[in-house]
């Protein structure tokens, strides 16, 4: 009855939704019922975290930040605020006037061509629809009403034009006359002249029925009588058309014309052979069971997009040839060659590549491209007269490329306003770094350097400073820095300890900050640069505010290989003897740190077991992020090997510095960290006396391509990895109590993983296991109840396992 009313406490404290007020009364006479009250969380009523501010932007003029929030669950859903720029008061902006197009700031991206040149008209999308905006005036004009969705527009380079697509291809309107012009014309399909290219034995049945019917000779006559008419009809319109492309089977991605309007280029994706997975739903509306279509699994056929160039003068194409690449027939991993496997160098390896990235005035055109295994990424100039590529940059990994702002979807290139350099991010000096690179000449500039790594950079509304998030000084903390666009000294614009998620003023001289501490939700603030930065919301309660959360220490374990590893530490003030290790998930993400935890709801869960007295620690294992790639890297190959002994380390650290013996240490997590607690406990059981494995991949082979093949390669090409790294193999080790949680409608690490694993249990006759099933859960809980399931559980075993005898 004691853990039931400690946990109704908790569980008050980590639903970051407003329940409706029967579930907060049922809650709080729950926890009247007992004298126990875990010291000041519960306070004759439920505590509450609070919403914090999100998706914050400037308008286009500069005058007002824009943001939704739902303070203290005053509304049912977010809803959009605005505060002036200059700090004060948040207004709730009215329902009308949220309905009407308002054009936020974006960013002064050189290149993108969302400005004119001036800076004077932007040109945007609203709900599929096309606006331009004076900023000097602030007038608006809409320029389509369609039920088609209008998409990526930009100015002209001259900026008399605009250019957007619809339908799939690619148009042109002048802004003067109002007239549109289409500039692509794909088609899917054969070209009429390859429709009737019959094989050999096709082409004779087709003759056969020619030479023996007057009725299908008749056919064909009338038909070829039509289609010449009509040819001649259209002869005089089709002159002023762009050229026709057939691209056959398959679908267009990434279409783009370039600023002089003279090439499109494009890719053409194939539909893969259909090997996703289902995973069905069993509490639905219906009373039927029904499948959701999922992923599919690691080791699937990679084919990667053929890119093309069309010229829009003469129609024609050509076909981009990345086996000019140095390395494209490199396709044995460097273990498999150091395994005495010869290079094969008859098929080309498969690549993607992102762009065309075409310079302002499209004299240039350069590709990021990546080799689908990730261990190469090449920068290089296209000719897209020829298809040519020229490399101006290689980077090689024989892990994995990786790290902030490498990929086009965390970062990737962008165009600095001399119209030849552009910039990227690499991980070749061990952290993500920003750099230039002249693509005339090849020559590479890196701007930042240091044990630190660089977030978003992006540049100012002339071109000439830098701005960016840095973990410069301290990888705990996240500040805004300034730098010349040459590079040289950076100066930190922030100074509270914590994060800084920073959204610029258009004139660069102010932002609007998400600011976030340990014991802190992210609130709003106004910095402007040189001066104290202006809160603007308060959104935890006063109940919140009332309990004195921990920050925790942070401190570094001596690894077993030398290394010091990054973790936090809670220590209560009258320990029991027992410890709790927590282990995040995703593998590449961080949680040891000076800011708000996206674990906030095991950041309060922790707070209570330290009231309870147990001593609780979050580790940055190896593969966290933000150590750069040595860190990131150090499990290929080997998942649960040196991430899974950096928690061995910690057991033997929590019995050295506190005396704990390892058989009261109770380890932990989710997904990622579910993972790692079946493998602590099934391969190091002398370390640990019980374990809650939640959401937990069981079996790499049954994970997804994307993430597992970075770090395993393949089950066909690297067994040995996905063996050693796997926790089904190694179930027979089991010693410690254990909890298995799992959603069964999980489309990310699927039911089917748990299950296997339980099936591997009982072949094994392991008792003292349990496994919670989750019928209406996916890879991330949602619902109270099920949250307040689970937790009891977990509480309920560490009791158990190691807890107060």
């Amino acid at each position: 009855m004691l853990m039931l009313v400690r946990l109704v406490a908790f569980v008050a404290l980590v639903l970051l939704t407003f329940p409706a007020a029967g579930q907060q009364a049922a809650l709080r006479t729950t926890a009247q019922q007992s004298e126990l009250t875990v010291a000041k969380i519960m306070q004759e009523q439920t505590t509450w975290v609070g919403s914090s501010p999100r998706s914050v932007s400037w308008t286009e003029d500069g005058e007002w930040i824009h943001f939704w929030w739902n303070p203290q669950g005053a509304f049912p859903a977010d809803s959009l605020f605005r505060v002036p720029a200059a700090g004060g008061e948040p207004e709730q902006v009215p329902a009308a006037e949220r309905r009407d197009v308002q054009p936020l700031f974006s960013g002064w991206a050189h290149g993108s061509g969302t400005y004119t040149e001036d800076f004077r008209y932007k040109v945007f999308q609203d709900d599929g629809d096309l606006f331009v905006l004076d900023r000097q005036t602030g007038a608006l004009d809409r320029l389509t009403t369609t039920v088609d969705v209008e998409s990526g527009a930009r100015f002209t380079p001259d900026g008399t034009g605009i250019v957007f697509q619809r339908g799939g291809q690619v148009y042109r309107l002048d802004r003067a006359t109002g007239r549109v012009v289409q500039l692509t014309n794909l088609r899917s399909g054969k070209a009429p002249s390859d429709r009737n290219t019959d094989d050999a034995q096709d082409a004779w049945l087709r003759q056969q029925q020619i030479d023996l019917f007057d009725v299908v000779r008749e056919q064909i006559q009338e038909r070829e009588a039509r289609d010449a008419q009509r040819d001649r009809d259209r002869t005089q319109d089709e002159a002023a058309w762009p050229p026709v492309h057939y691209y056959g089977d398959g679908f267009v991605v990434g279409l783009q014309v370039d600023p002089a309007e003279r090439y499109a280029s494009f890719q053409i994706g194939k539909r893969a052979e259909d090997k996703r997975t289902l995973v069905q739903n069993y509490v639905t509306e219906s009373g039927y069971a029904e499948d959701l279509n999922a992923r599919s699994k690691v080791g699937i056929e990679e084919t990667g997009r053929p890119l093309f160039v069309q010229d829009l003068t003469t129609g024609d194409v050509v076909e981009v040839d990345f086996s000019q690449l140095p390395g494209m027939y490199d396709v044995v991993p460097l273990h498999r060659i150091e395994e005495g496997v010869a290079v094969d160098s008859s098929d080309a390896r498969v690549v993607s590549a992102s762009g065309p990235y075409w310079s302002p005035d499209g004299a240039w055109a350069v590709l990021d491209i990546f080799a689908e295994d990730n261990k190469d990424r090449w920068i290089a100039r296209l000719d897209p007269s020829t298809g040519d590529l020229t490399v101006l940059d290689r980077q090689q990994d024989e892990a994995w490329i990786g790290g902030p702002g490498v990929r086009s979807w965390s970062g990737g290139i962008g165009w600095m306003p001399d119209g030849r350099t552009i910039h990227f991010q690499s991980e070749r000096t061990g952290y993500s770094h920003l750099y230039t690179l002249d693509v005339v000449t090849g020559a590479v500039r890196q701007l930042t350097d240091g044990p630190f790594e660089v977030f978003s950079p992006q540049l100012s509304k002339d071109g000439r400073t830098w701005f960016f998030t840095s973990s410069e000084g301290s990888p705990f903390e996240r500040h805004l820095f300034r730098m010349p666009v040459e590079g040289g000294t950076r100066t930190r614009l922030t100074e509270t300890v914590g994060n800084h998620d920073a959204t610029l003023h258009p004139d660069g001289d102010r932002a609007a900050i998400l600011y976030s501490f340990t014991t802190q939700p992210p609130d709003l603030y106004v910095k402007a640069f040189g001066r104290q930065a202006e809160r603007v919301t308060t959104s935890t309660t006063a109940e919140w505010r009332a309990y004195p959360w921990r920050t925790g220490e942070i401190v570094h374990i001596p690894a077993s290989d030398g290394a010091e590893v990054p973790a936090q530490i809670f220590v209560p003030e009258r320990p029991n003897g027992a410890a709790v290790l927590f282990v995040h998930g995703a593998g590449y993400l961080q949680n040891v740190h000076r800011w708000w935890s996206s674990y906030q709801r095991e950041y309060m869960f922790h707070n209570m077991l330290a009231d309870m007295g147990y001593t609780v620690l979050n580790v940055d294992y190896r593969a966290s992020s933000g150590y750069g790639r040595d860190w990131r890297t150090a499990i290929y190959r080997w998942m649960g090997g040196r991430d899974l002994q950096d928690y061995v380390d910690a057991s033997e650290y929590v019995g050295r510095e506190h005396g704990i013996d390892p058989e009261r240490v109770f380890i932990y997590g989710g997904s990622y960290g579910g993972f790692i607690t079946l493998m602590a406990l099934f391969t190091e059981p002398e370390h640990f006396g019980g374990g809650a494995a939640l959401r937990s991949v069981t079996d790499w082979a049954h994970y997804n391509h994307g993430y597992t093949s970075n770090i395993l390669n393949t089950p066909v090409t690297d067994s040995l990895a996905y063996v050693q790294s796997s926790p089904i193999y190694f179930a027979d080790g089991l010693e410690d109590p254990l909890l298995m949680a799992h959603g069964v409608i999980d489309t990310n690490v699927q039911y089917q993983d748990i299950i296997r694993l339980a099936q591997r249990l009982i072949e094994l006759g392991k008792i003292d296991w349990e496994l919670a099933s989750y019928p209406v859960e996916g890879h991330g809980f949602t619902e109270p109840s099920s949250w307040t399931d689970e937790y009891r559980r977990i509480l309920e075993l560490i009791q158990r396992s190691v807890g107060p005898d």
